[in-house]
């Protein structure tokens, strides 16, 4: 479980736990919570470079993902949330050859 602490534009602060689970994403605050479950099934990147993927409650990803772009985060502890597949990609593999002259 991330637990994420944050401000909204007015200034509230917040501090929520992300779980994970499609009925709750987000327990610790009505507002972040709502605000999540405005943004379920929308597009939004993970990062700034992307890649776009659906808002769901079960993806904490995209749940901490809508909280980055709506609040500002100040402070993300506990295990990082699992990063969304994007189908058709591949993890980048390189080889890397040693060679050794003999004099």
């Amino acid at each position: 479980m991330v637990t994420v602490t944050g401000a909204f534009d007015d200034g509230s602060a917040y501090t929520v736990q992300i779980t994970g689970r499609a009925d709750r994403p987000v327990v610790g605050s009505h507002r972040a919570a709502a605000l999540v479950e405005l943004h379920l099934g929308e597009e939004i990147p993970l990062s700034p470079t992307g890649p776009l993927v659906a808002v769901t409650g079960d993806d904490s990803a995209s749940v901490l993902a809508v909280l980055r772009e709506y609040t500002s985060v100040l402070e993300e502890n506990g295990a990082a949330p699992r990063q969304a597949r994007v189908p058709g990609t591949e993890p980048l593999r390189t080889t890397c050859t040693i060679v050794q002259e003999r004099s």
